[in-house]
């Protein structure tokens, strides 16, 4: 299974999922280490909050989407592409993918403003 996590700077799981450019890319499964298959750097372009939804993407082949925070706007597209996003506190990339794999994956922290954030960027969008 490919898992993609946002990372700023490749060392840490990171929020604003839908404005994410760079993601690191896992190959995984239950009960082996993940390994790391790849570094993606969007355009932006194909950022998601921008992507218009047509066409190929660089994380089309992904199963999984982690990260810190995100919009509702960029779960649902996600989720229509079928795409399983999920939002944790864990800022290991690698713990994170093999904490998904144990169901001991850590809650989002609650974030009151950025998700206030995330709701005013999702009504601007065109991307609802």
């Amino acid at each position: 299974m490919k898992i993609a996590v946002a990372s700023s700077d490749y060392l840490k799981v990171t929020g604003h999922a839908g404005q994410a450019r760079r993601w690191l890319v896992f190959e995984a499964e239950s009960g082996r280490s993940p390994i790391e298959i790849g570094r993606v750097e969007l355009p932006k372009e194909l950022v998601f909050h921008h992507w218009s939804g047509e066409g190929a993407h660089p994380l089309d082949d992904i199963q999984v989407v982690i990260a810190q925070s995100a919009g509702e706007g960029f779960l649902n597209r996600l989720r229509q592409r079928g795409v399983a996003p999920v939002m944790t506190a864990e800022s290991d990339p690698i713990k994170a993918v093999s904490d998904y794999f144990a169901h001991t994956l850590s809650p989002p922290k609650p974030r009151p403003i950025g998700k206030l954030l995330c709701k005013a960027l999702d009504y601007f969008s065109p991307h609802k």
